[in-house]
């Protein structure tokens, strides 16, 4: 492995599913309060072929007037990465940080505007660091390895 160079290419990024649902519509769009927005994100990856991955992040924005949906998006954008020649950690921080940093910007893209056509304003996801949310899904793995009875 020390005489191959490491190879990491982008193969392509694609939007592979999105759903948007207005269960309450055309009621709930009368009411003046504020909605509630609650945003959850998740990371995936899988190999696809030899040195081949497809890394996905998800989204999922679901916004409430007190109990009732006013929309619920959800979106899956994937990419598909050569990635060759690193070792376990290396192909796990690339995966985990590096992937998803390129993925992310599409997601938010396609998310935003997808609310936006279904006649909301905007939603704007955050920057996410990555870095820091791969290391915490690192801990939290190895804290629950831990505590396994042996």
């Amino acid at each position: 492995m020390a005489d191959q160079a490491p190879v990491f290419q982008i193969q392509r990024v694609y939007l592979k599913e999105a759903s948007l649902e207005q269960p309450n519509s055309p009621a709930i769009l009368l009411e003046q309060e504020q909605p509630s927005v609650d945003i959850q994100l998740g990371v995936e990856a899988a190999p696809v072929a030899d040195g081949v991955f497809e890394v996905s992040v998800t989204a999922t924005v679901h916004t409430k007037i007190k109990e009732k949906t006013v929309f619920l998006v959800e979106a899956k954008q994937a990419g598909i990465f050569e990635i060759r020649n690193l070792d376990e950690a290396q192909l796990g921080q690339i995966m985990g940080i590096a992937c998803p940093q390129i993925v992310y910007p599409y997601l938010r893209g396609n998310v935003a505007d997808l609310v936006q056509r279904a006649g909301f304003p905007p939603v704007h996801l955050q920057e996410i660091n990555f870095q820091a949310m791969y290391e915490q899904q690192r801990n939290e793995a190895a804290g629950a390895s831990d505590s396994l009875p042996q």
